[in-house]
C-alpha cells in the first residue's frame, strides 16, 4: 500500500508542476538564414545596370556591358538589344537602331513597346506607310493608346492624307489630351489653309494648358496674320509675362512696336532677346531697322551687316541693307544688295521699283524703265510703284504715259481709302501733290482736302519736281514699312502685306 500511495504522488508531482518550473520561458529556435542573396535569371541579371548608366548618359559603359550580356545570353535578351538601339538611334544610325528594334519584337512579340520603337524608325526613315502599318499592329496590342494616335496623324501629314491626320489626331487627344496633339492638328489646318480652324485648336489647347509660353506665342501671331492686333498683343504679353525671355514672342512684340515707330521700346525687348539667341539672323534684323528708323544709319548698316553673316540667304536682310544704302545715297551697293534679294525673290514688286531707283541714280535709264515695268508686271495695285514710276516717266518727257500711271496711281488710292485701308504717308501725298497738277491731272485729287490744294495751275511750270532722292525715299518709305523679321509672316502669303512688313522666324 506504501508503495502505491508513493506512486500516486509521484504522478501528481509531473502533472503539477512547481511555480518555479512554470516561469522558466522556452526557448525558441532560431530559424535558419540564407547563405547568399538568390540569383536573378541570366537574361535580366546585368539590367538594372545597363539602364543606370543609360540615363546617365554614359554610353560606352552601357554598350560594354551589352556586348556582354548579348554575348552570354547568345542574343536573346531583349532589354540589353533594346538599349542598344536607343544608342544607335541617338548616334544617327537609324537602320541599324531599326534591326536591333525588330529584334527585340521577335524575342517578345506581345509587347507593344517594341513595335512602337520599330514604327519610330520607319517613320525617321521617312517609310511612312511601313510606319503606320507597324503602329497599326501595336494599336491592336495595347487599346486606347493616345500616342500610336498621334503618330499615325503625323504619318498620314506626311503623306498629305490631311482627313486621316486630323481624324487620328482628334482620336489621341479623345484619350489623352497633350499639346503636342493640339500643336499638330492646328499645322494640318494651316497647311491647309484654314487659319480659322487653326485659332480655335489653340484655343482649345490654350484652354488645357493655360501658361504654355509656346502656345499663347503661336495664337498671337496667328492673330497678327489676322491683323487683329489688340488680340495678338495680348496673348503675346501673356507669353511673355510666364517666360519673359522667349524670343519668337519678343520678335513679335517688338515687331509691332516698330510698326508703330516705337523704336526705344522695341530696342529695349531686343536686348533680353540678344542675351538669351546672340547669333539670331531675325533679331539683328530687327535692331537693324530700329536703329534706320531713329535715323541712326551707321548702326543700322552694322547691323543688317552682322543678320546677312548669319543669315545669307535671307531676302529680307539684302532688302533692308538695299533700302538703308539707297536713304543713303549709297546707289551701287544699294544695287548689289537689291540685286541680291531679286535672285532669291524673283516675285516681289517692291524689290524691281527700288531696283529701278537706284538703276535711275546711276544713270543707268533703259535698265530702271524695264525694272519698273517688271515691277508693275508683278504688282499692278501698289501705289509707290505706280507714283515712282509715273515721276521716272516725267523727267524722261514722256508726259502721256507718265499721266496714264498717274491716273492709275489716284484709282488704286481711291480704293484704298473706301476700303479704310490706306495709311498714307505725308510725303507720298506731298510728292503726288506737286506731280498732279504738273501733269495737269491733279484737279480730281480725292485723298487731298481740296483747301490744301497748292495755288499753282496745271498750266504753270512744275517748280523743280521733287529730285529722285526725295522719290526714292518715299518709294522706299511708301513701298513697304522696312521688313522687319516677325514669326507672324508666312512665305505662303509672300504677295500680301503682312509678309512685306513683317518677316517669319527662322
Amino acid at each position: 500500500m506504501e508503495d502505491d500511495n508513493a506512486t500516486n504522488d509521484a504522478i501528481k508531482a509531473a502533472s503539477n508542476p512547481s511555480l518555479d518550473e512554470i516561469k522558466q520561458p522556452v526557448k525558441a529556435q532560431p530559424k535558419p538564414r540564407p547563405k547568399k542573396a538568390p540569383e536573378l535569371p541570366i537574361f535580366e541579371r546585368r539590367n538594372w545596370l545597363i539602364h543606370l548608366h543609360y540615363v546617365r548618359k554614359e554610353y560606352e559603359a552601357c554598350k560594354m556591358l551589352i556586348k556582354e550580356q548579348v554575348a552570354e545570353t547568345s542574343g536573346m535578351c531583349e532589354y540589353p538589344l533594346y538599349v542598344q538601339a536607343l544608342i544607335l538611334r541617338q548616334m544617327g544610325r537609324i537602320q541599324e537602331s531599326l534591326e536591333c528594334f525588330q529584334t527585340c519584337a521577335l524575342i517578345n512579340a506581345q509587347n507593344s513597346d517594341n513595335l512602337k520603337q520599330v514604327a519610330r524608325s520607319l517613320f525617321l526613315l521617312g517609310r511612312h506607310k511601313a510606319a503606320i502599318d507597324v503602329y497599326s499592329e501595336a494599336a491592336r496590342m495595347s487599346s486606347r493608346d493616345w500616342e500610336i494616335s498621334h503618330n499615325q496623324g503625323v504619318c498620314y501629314m506626311y503623306l498629305k492624307e490631311y482627313m486621316k491626320a486630323k481624324e487620328m489626331l482628334k482620336q489621341a487627344i479623345q484619350f489623352n489630351r497633350h499639346d503636342l496633339s493640339y500643336v499638330m492638328l492646328a499645322k494640318i489646318y494651316l497647311m491647309e489653309g484654314d487659319i480659322h480652324m487653326a485659332i480655335d485648336v489653340y484655343k482649345r489647347a490654350i484652354e488645357f494648358s493655360p501658361e504654355n509660353p509656346e502656345l499663347l506665342t503661336t495664337l498671337g501671331l496667328l492673330y497678327l496674320q489676322m491683323n487683329q492686333n489688340q488680340r495678338a498683343f495680348e496673348h503675346l504679353g501673356n507669353a511673355l509675362t510666364y517666360d519673359p525671355s522667349n524670343v519668337k514672342a519678343i520678335l513679335a512684340a517688338g515687331s509691332m512696336m516698330q510698326q508703330h515707330n516705337d523704336y526705344d521700346v522695341a530696342l529695349t525687348k531686343y536686348r533680353i532677346a540678344a542675351a538669351a539667341v546672340p547669333e539670331s539672323a531675325p533679331l539683328w534684323n530687327n535692331i537693324g531697322m530700329c536703329f534706320f528708323g531713329r535715323k541712326k544709319y551707321v548702326a543700322a548698316i552694322s547691323c543688317l551687316k552682322r543678320a546677312g553673316y548669319l543669315a545669307s540667304f535671307d531676302w529680307r536682310i539684302l532688302y533692308n541693307l538695299g533700302l538703308v544704302h539707297l536713304t543713303m545715297q549709297q546707289y551701287a551697293s544699294a544695287f548689289h544688295f537689291l540685286s541680291a534679294a531679286i535672285n532669291l525673290k524673283p516675285k516681289m514688286g517692291q524689290l524691281f521699283m527700288l531696283l529701278a531707283v537706284a538703276l535711275t541714280h546711276l544713270d543707268d535709264t533703259d535698265n530702271a524703265k524695264q525694272a519698273y515695268e517688271q515691277a508693275l508686271q508683278l504688282d499692278s495695285k501698289d501705289v509707290s510703284i505706280l507714283l515712282n514710276f509715273s515721276l521716272f516717266l516725267y523727267n524722261l518727257g514722256d508726259r502721256k504715259t507718265a499721266t496714264k500711271h498717274f491716273i492709275a496711281f489716284e484709282q488704286s488710292m481711291q480704293k484704298l481709302k473706301d476700303t479704310g485701308a490706306a495709311d498714307l504717308d505725308a510725303e507720298l501725298m506731298d510728292t503726288a501733290g506737286k506731280l498732279g497738277p504738273a501733269l495737269q491731272v491733279g484737279e480730281s485729287l480725292v485723298w487731298k482736302d481740296k483747301a490744301n490744294q497748292p495755288s499753282t495751275s496745271p498750266s504753270a511750270p512744275l517748280p523743280a519736281p521733287p529730285p529722285y532722292t526725295d522719290t526714292s525715299t518715299e518709294a522706299l518709305a511708301n513701298a513697304p514699312t522696312p521688313p522687319t523679321h516677325d514669326p507672324a509672316a508666312s512665305e505662303q502669303n509672300s504677295n500680301t502685306r503682312s509678309d512685306r512688313v513683317a518677316v517669319p522666324s527662322q
